[in-house]
């Protein structure tokens, strides 16, 4: 396409990220105890007033050791940015010029040439600021001063004669534990401290500002509504919100990029304009769309729409979009087994596979686009198709989505709120939830990743099961309605009719677990279930398979992380259980996380040697527990329709649910999740004394495969070995079997049997779940004779592992060197041989002087 006229003045941006500088406000009551703090020091924009300490060497290193008790008076003190800049004659002359702050974090002030123009507060929010007859040419002096939010909102919650719950009490005195102030604040609550992070109630400005300045026209959104797609035609409307000076005809145009970057003219039109706001909208058709699909299913086919206007004086703008063509639906069609929960993308049902994304860090404006991409790559690579943003963070950046789309990864995304119980009755919070919600649904609307927006993280639950409405019931009756109702108004009315309103047909659910405020809100027969009997209830690992959701979007096992990145924070004298370094990174209390851990190996493996084998053991629980939970979700399709495990990554280095963690390191349950969520997978799972069999197909067509079962000796000897052929049904789990123990042993000792069921397609092996008859710790395991053998290979090197005997849980580690395995955590069966690749940039002298295996040994029982 030709755009009509040549501008003459398009809108201008300008990032103000250079020259900033940070103090301790010098009358702020911390000020004589950190008076080197209240000078002025160098800072980065974007970030956070605890990496400019930490970068001018005012802090230790927030994550290494145990330093968090002594840095709390950071959130307690007040803070003051300032910078400098020069604006150059065209951006004076310009009828409009604003300050753009994409994120302020929270409670903020922001003054420019001595005139206070904005008090924020709302880390979420984006922040327009009219500065025209506010600028000089020179020398323009911008400041913006961050107050304390526990100070800010502490009097406020302390006078309520009735307190709402709130979520994770300080354990370090800087508020009172039955006065927390993170429910009241619009700022990530992981701030505060949550069972997998530190508290660091942080500030600054932490998301990219800018000065935007225009004359004649400016794009404020444009929105590509997806009314009706499906394999034969696109029906599109661009929707447009225009910003016109003054009264005028313009002409509006349309064009796109195709997957194959091909430039086609979609629509073109004149238009009248008003000054002020305008809308206006332009149908588009796109015939024999390429949609797109997650991760699995199809391609991630991607269109770049571009809208231009040009005025009649000249004056133009333009803005584009990129974006998927799909259809998006939450069926919840009612059954014999209640009302399900299934995701459903151009019409084909999708068991999501996945898990849940926290904060890559407790400082967000660090976080790398390497490190995004890391993590994200490392979900598909488990053949994951959705992650889950839980509510206690933040809304992710745009880069995050951009990802999720070229990486095919559907996203759960909740609205920030994160437990405890809001104050949806005050008029003045929802107001501001529902600007925050606007920015956030419009910012991110246009990503086909997003298939769920929902009201916040286990708030209905707490209220309904926890025993918080129960109690404050009790306690006043009157307030207690008012809460609930304040809400129902926030979490059932106003975010679904932004939702509605803006989401471009992306379904709304307003709690998570609930069934959508109807009834009960952790009901395996509806809706989306949390289920932490197992862990938080220290119930056995085998209760995973009594437990049957329509869709488990929250389940997990703790475990520590590799120990290269327990030595990043801890020395070697802290290398023990109880150190005080290694507690400190350990942050579920209740009940002590590491003692909980040590339940549930001592269970299943026994007693640990030390405290290298306790935190190998960790993850070996770890990755066979979520394994279990995993193929029985994927085995009870369709009763089940999601598994999205507890928790995906990690925002600093220490124990947690996570399967990758802080540094990238996965641990053995991601990849024991590249198995259990391969698109073919056999489910062989032994509940009771029965082994029931399952073949899991996420193909769309029916799959030809052999199914082979074979009961061997640890040592090798083969007491059963058939083969037959089967169907994978498309969409689906298939039976191929129920066995009691007597059919499989045939006499034969348990403590010394494994059954092994194996799936292959065209004689290529796709899947293999071995069942064992006792608890790990009470095999009878030999010497296996694990052989490694490291040799260089086309620019990698090989690793072959042969195991004379059964080899259980084998972990390969390379300690501090860095090295990347194509495969670990295997288990080896009698006479096998594996070949792994082996990425790194070490010699393989070093390679083979640090490498060591792990196996499990009978000694451990």
């Amino acid at each position: 396409m030709a755009w009509t006229a040549a501008a003459t003045a398009s809108p201008v941006s300008r990032a103000l990220d250079s020259g900033w500088q940070f103090r301790l406000s010098p009358n702020d009551t911390v000020a004589a105890a950190h008076a080197k703090a209240a000078e002025w020091h160098p800072a980065r924009v974007p970030g956070s007033v605890h990496t400019d300490l930490l970068a001018n060497g005012l802090i230790a290193d927030p994550y290494a050791g145990a330093p968090e008790a002594g840095l709390q008076w950071i959130g307690l003190a007040e803070w003051e940015y300032r910078t400098e800049f020069d604006v150059d004659q065209a951006t004076l002359g310009r009828k409009h010029a604003e300050l753009v702050f994409e994120g302020l974090d929270t409670f903020a002030d922001v003054h420019l040439n001595g005139k206070k123009l904005l008090s924020a507060d709302n880390s979420h929010r984006t922040w327009r600021i009219p500065v025209q007859g506010v600028l000089s040419a020179r020398g323009n002096e911008l400041r913006v001063v961050f107050h304390s939010p526990i100070r800010r909102l502490l009097p406020r919650v302390q006078a309520m004669p009735h307190k709402i719950a709130g979520n994770y009490p300080s354990p370090y005195g800087d508020e009172p534990k039955d006065a927390m102030t993170a429910n009241f604040a619009r700022k990530p609550g992981y701030h505060y401290g949550w069972d997998w992070g530190p508290r660091y109630v942080t500030a600054g400005i932490w998301r990219p500002l800018r000065l935007e300045s225009w004359d004649g026209l400016r794009i404020d959104e444009l929105h590509i509504r997806q009314s009706h797609v499906d394999s034969e035609r696109a029906e599109l409307s661009a929707e447009l919100r225009i910003q016109a000076d003054s009264a005028q005809e313009a002409t509006l145009e349309i064009e796109y990029l195709d997957p194959d970057g091909k430039t086609i003219s979609a629509a073109k039109q004149r238009v009248t304009l008003a000054p002020g706001s305008n809308r206006t909208s332009l149908p588009v058709s796109i015939e024999r769309p390429r949609r797109w699909y997650p991760a699995g299913y199809g391609e991630q086919a991607l269109y770049r729409f571009t809208a231009r206007i040009v005025g009649a004086d000249g004056s133009a703008a333009q803005s584009g979009r990129r974006t998927g063509l799909r259809s998006i639906e939450l069926r919840r069609d009612k059954d014999r087994w209640g009302r399900g929960f299934a995701f459903v993308v151009n019409g084909i049902p999708i068991f999501a596979k996945g898990a849940n994304a926290i904060p890559l860090d407790a400082f967000p404006a660090r976080v790398t686009q390497a490190q995004l991409r890391r993590v994200l790559e490392s979900a598909r690579d488990a053949n994951m198709n959705m992650i889950r943003n839980w509510g206690g963070g933040y809304y992710e950046s745009d880069a995050f989505f951009d990802l999720a789309d070229e990486l095919g990864l559907l996203v759960w995304q909740d609205f920030m709120f994160g437990g405890g119980m809001q104050p949806g009755y005050d008029a003045a919070f929802r107001a501001n939830v529902r600007a925050e919600a606007r920015d956030q649904v419009r910012r991110l609307r246009h990503h086909p990743s997003i298939a769920l927006w929902c009201g916040n993280n286990e708030e209905e639950t707490a209220w309904k099961d926890w025993g918080q409405g129960k109690k404050l019931t009790a306690e006043a009756p009157a307030f207690a309605r008012k809460v609930w109702d304040g809400y129902v108004q926030l979490f059932g009315n106003d975010l679904r009719e932004i939702v509605a309103e803006e989401g471009g047909g992306v379904p709304y659910w307003s709690s998570s677990p609930s069934n959508d405020l109807d009834g009960r809100s952790n009901d395996s027969d509806h809706g989306d279930k949390h289920y932490w009997g197992v862990w938080a209830g220290s119930e056995p690992l085998e209760n995973y398979l009594d437990e049957t959701p329509r869709f488990m979007s929250e389940y997990g096992l703790q475990a520590w992380p590799s120990m290269a990145t327990i030595r990043s924070f801890a020395q070697p004298s802290d290398l023990r259980i109880d150190a005080p370094v290694v507690r400190a990174h350990q942050k579920f209390l209740a009940g002590d996380g590491n003692q909980r851990l040590l339940h549930y190996i001592r269970a299943g493996y026994g007693e640990p040697r030390d405290f290298e084998d306790f935190v190998y053991l960790s993850q070996v629980m770890q990755a066979e527990g979520i394994e279990l939970a995993a193929l029985h979700h994927r085995a009870s399709r369709p009763r089940t329709m999601g598994s999205l495990y507890w928790q995906l990554n990690d925002v600093w280095p220490g124990a947690s649910w996570s399967s990758i963690d802080y540094y990238g390191r996965w641990k053995p349950l991601h990849f024991h999740a590249r198995r259990f969520y391969a698109d073919l997978a056999v489910a062989a799972l032994r509940h009771r004394g029965r082994t029931a069999v399952m073949l899991v197909s996420d193909k769309t067509e029916p799959v030809d495969a052999q199914l082979r079962i074979r009961v061997l000796d640890v040592d090798g000897k083969t007491h059963r070995d058939e083969h037959r052929t089967v169907v994978l049904a498309p969409l689906a789990a298939t039976p191929a079997g129920d066995y009691a123990d007597a059919d499989l042993l045939q006499g034969a000792d348990p403590k010394r049997t494994v059954a092994v069921f194996e799936l292959s397609v065209n004689g290529a092996p796709v899947s293999r779940r071995l069942v064992y008859f006792e608890a790990a710790k009470s095999l009878d395991l030999p010497d296996p004779g694990l052989r490694a053998t490291l040799r260089r290979d086309d620019g990698e090197y090989r690793l072959e592992l042969r195991a004379l005997a059964l080899a259980r849980a084998v972990w390969v580690e390379f300690g501090d060197t860095d090295a990347e395995v194509s495969d670990n955590a295997l288990t080896l069966l009698p006479g096998e041989t594996v070949a792994l690749r082996v990425r790194s940039k070490a010699g393989a002298e070093e390679l083979r002087r640090s490498m060591k295996l792990r196996w499990l040994r009978p000694q451990q029982r």
